[in-house]
């Protein structure tokens, strides 16, 4: 009997040790998972950071092959020595130890320190040389294929042909093959960073200058009731089956009433309209579009139609964007021959039908008026002199473009090519400075600035 129950007793300890094994085993298993989900969390995140600093040093060095001017360039080079640096701070978060992801976090230290070479030679007034931007040239080369590497790194990652652990095992990359074995451009970079020992520290102007003077805001206030009105006789008083007012937003930049509404074409649709003057601030819908049946051209064109009757005259369509059978297209005021930037509006513009879906004022409300364009003091020829001598011409013109400090400057506008590189470049017409470089995207979708 006792021998029994010593047996019970013994399979009983038995059985809680099994459990308590199970139990702990389980716990640690669940604690390791727990911890590899947390790195691979932190190394999507390193990675991503990596891809959208490693697409602003391929900008930047596109900017720098093209820029002229020792002032413009040295901020040009200041920024891009940033993003170098900081796309080199998320590579070394990676647990990548591969000879690719090397060759890359070698030729990010390149960059920066190269970048912050020429950057100090710009800020003493120094101009570029013919080798400097060769060597310029050299890099953004090496970019756009270390860019491709990485972004086919995380493609594979994402459709699970590679995982975090293969890649810190260095397996097989057959895809990051085409980088160039010889990223390292030459001894005449390696003798530049030698003499520097230590380091210191977005369609074309679519973001609009908000000012606390709107401008373009006339007439008299209105009352909700009004701007309710507005809004029916815009969409169609017979054909709204539902408005709802959303109040009034006395702090928005624009102070405005919004409403949403369906009717019986269009759901969901959300409208602004401002108090004062009762103009559209902002006006979205959706809807399915499942044949394209007219082309971008002809989009602008009604686009322009529409903007005329609503009083909004004297426009020019410069960049757009076509998705899902809508296209978005970016349209300036032109005053004479000078395109005006901060008078911006945009329109979302169906393909199958030419129907308006969608409309954003905001930058013409802020900044249209008219403007002084009499103090021009160099020509266009002089200010073409002081551009890139690889740059190929393709159009010309006067233009008043925004500034982050909330002015505006008359600027020389010359869009053309650097090699394969299209950019638009700004020239003071003032001061004859370099103001700007963005660069011509451009997709099967339409055409982007950066």
């Amino acid at each position: 009997m006792k021998e029994n129950k010593k047996r019970v007793i013994i399979t009983l300890i038995i059985i809680a040790l099994i459990i308590i094994s199970v139990f702990l085993g389980y716990k640690l298993y669940t604690k390791n998972q727990e911890t590899i989900t947390a790195n691979e969390n932190l190394y999507n995140h390193s990675l991503y950071e990596v891809i959208d600093y490693m697409q602003d040093v391929q900008n930047y060095l596109a900017k720098a092959t093209i820029s002229t001017d020792p002032r413009h360039g040295a901020e040009t080079l200041t920024n891009l020595w940033r993003e170098a640096n900081l796309a080199q701070a998320y590579m070394s978060m990676l647990p990548v130890e591969s000879q690719e992801i090397e060759k890359t976090s070698k030729f990010l230290n390149q960059v920066s320190d190269y970048s912050y070479a020429l950057s100090r030679k710009n800020i003493k007034g120094e101009k570029l040389t013919d080798e400097d931007f060769k060597n310029l040239d050299d890099l953004y080369s090496y970019s756009v294929e270390v860019t491709n590497t990485i972004n086919q790194i995380a493609i594979d990652l994402n459709a699970g042909n590679i995982s975090w652990n293969d890649l810190t095992k260095n397996n097989d990359l057959n895809y990051a093959q085409q980088v160039s074995s010889n990223i390292n451009i030459g001894s005449n970079l390696e003798e530049s960073f030698k003499e520097y020992s230590g380091l210191i520290y977005d369609g074309a102007f679519s973001d609009h200058i908000t000012n606390k003077e709107k401008k373009g805001l006339k007439g008299k206030d209105i009352s909700e009731d009004e701007a309710k009105e507005k809004v029916e006789r815009f969409l169609g008083k017979d054909l709204i089956e539902e408005i709802n007012s959303l109040g009034f937003s006395e702090d928005a930049e624009i102070p405005s009433y919004t409403f949403t509404v369906n009717t019986k074409k269009l759901k969901n649709v959300t409208m602004t309209i401002s108090k004062t003057g009762g103009h559209i601030v902002y006006f979205n819908s959706n809807r399915d579009i499942f044949e394209e049946k007219i082309s971008n051209d002809q989009a602008k064109k009604i686009g322009l139609k529409f903007l005329k009757s609503r009083g909004i005259e004297n426009m020019k369509d410069t960049y757009c964007l076509k998705e899902n059978g809508v296209v978005t297209v970016n349209y300036a005021y032109k005053q004479g021959d000078v395109l005006i930037y901060p008078d911006l509006v945009k329109l979302k513009i169906a393909l199958d039908d030419g129907e308006i879906l969608g409309m954003e004022t905001s930058g013409y409300i802020n900044n249209h008026h008219k403007r002084n364009i009499s103090n021009i003091k160099i020509t266009k020829d002089q200010a073409k002199a002081t551009l890139n001598k690889k740059l190929d011409i393709k159009s010309e013109g006067l233009a008043i473009i925004p500034t982050e400090w909330k002015s505006e400057i008359l600027c020389y506008e010359f869009k053309g090519k650097v090699d394969d590189i299209e950019c638009l470049v700004y020239i003071n017409a003032k001061t004859g400075a370099e103001e700007d470089i963005l660069l011509i995207v451009n997709t099967p979708n339409g055409t982007l600035t950066m």
